[in-house]
């Protein structure tokens, strides 16, 4: 085994193990978080970035090209709609009444009524 495979295979292992632990973490906080908005937020970013994570370690072990190109296709189109699905749940609850548990107390105070 070369230096540079057993640098990747580290570099990719790092990646892997990031990627789990912040998935990980981020299960926790869904369990733990006291209201919608927080738990939405643990959600997508330990989505996005867990999983990120894992489809980057994969990416630096892949040998084939053809696997790593179909790796960053999924990668971008992770990216791309992880944080949209967020926002859109976000949303669609704000505009339902959902209110955060330490919503404002007058209206002027309100961001959702600019």
């Amino acid at each position: 085994m070369t230096a540079l495979e057993i640098t990747r295979d580290v570099l990719g292992w790092v990646f892997l193990l990031g990627g789990s632990v912040l998935s990980i973490a981020g299960g926790i906080g869904l369990l733990r978080f006291p209201d919608f908005y927080t738990r939405i937020h643990a959600g997508g970013l330990t989505d996005t970035g867990g999983a990120g994570l894992v489809m980057a370690g994969l990416l630096v072990q892949s040998d084939s090209l053809l696997v790593a190109v179909k790796l960053v296709i999924v990668l971008f189109f992770l990216f791309l709609t992880g944080p949209t699905a967020t926002h859109a749940l976000a949303r669609a609850a704000l505009t339902a009444g959902v209110k955060p548990l330490l919503a404002p107390e007058s209206e002027e105070d309100d961001p959702s009524t600019t």
